[in-house]
């Protein structure tokens, strides 16, 4: 019998970076997360998300599944209460972070982004994530931050991911980044040209209402491409 499209294997959630016992770990919590240590779980898909762009950008389905087979299991939510929590932490500390080392903080913004898109309740964006979420974002915004590629590339594609999402639950917060934006490509000196050409995008990309036309799409794409 085929599995449903629905069961991922968990070769999906990029785990084979990880040593065997931690694989079996996490192999364990995707299936029966009220045998293993949840705190330690979040701690290591946390750690392994901070240091690993690729994971980060998966590990929001990871999450995801431990969630629901903790709810299915017990009703539980010891998982996303830790993860929430240990969210929460590096949030406060997110400027050192970025001092520190610019690839930790691009991966600590594309993992909260990832699990604002995948963990809902009742079908809505968590409450507590809008605000941490968009304060990232604008921090990606400010001017000293459009002179790095590397953070104008993550603020673009979170936008492209969950933009449509965060402006339904928060328009003027959206509107004050877009405000920001919109002054970096216009009156920033010192841009590279392909920070400008980001941005001009992501700017076309919200005012079609979040969608690029085929033409548009064609010619930024083309220019990246180059």
């Amino acid at each position: 019998m085929l599995p449903s499209i629905m069961e991922n294997t968990t070769d999906d959630y990029r785990i084979q970076s990880f040593d065997l016992d931690t694989q079996m770990l996490l192999k364990t919590a995707l299936k029966d997360p009220s045998s293993v240590n949840l705190e330690k779980v979040s701690d290591i898909i946390m750690d392994q998300s901070l240091k690993d762009q690729v994971f980060s950008k998966e590990a929001g389905r990871i999450c995801y599944t431990i969630v629901q087979a903790e709810a299915k299991q017990n009703n539980g939510n010891v998982f996303r209460r830790n993860l929430l929590n240990r969210l929460q932490q590096e949030f406060k500390n997110r400027e050192e972070t970025r001092g520190r080392s610019l690839q930790e903080w691009v991966c600590y913004v594309t993992f909260i982004c990832n699990i604002f898109d995948y963990l809902k309740v009742n079908n809505m964006p968590m409450v507590a994530l809008v605000h941490p979420v968009y304060d990232c974002l604008i921090r990606l915004a400010q001017p000293d931050a459009l002179m790095n590629e590397e953070e104008v590339d993550c603020l673009v594609l979170q936008l492209h991911r969950i933009g449509e999402q965060l402006e339904k639950v928060n328009s003027p917060r959206m509107d004050e980044l877009f405000f920001l934006l919109r002054d970096g490509f216009l009156l920033q000196e010192g841009l590279t040209s392909m920070a400008r050409l980001l941005l001009l995008e992501i700017l076309e990309f919200r005012a079609g209402g979040w969608l690029l036309s085929s033409t548009a799409h064609k010619y930024y794409y083309s220019e990246i491409a180059d």
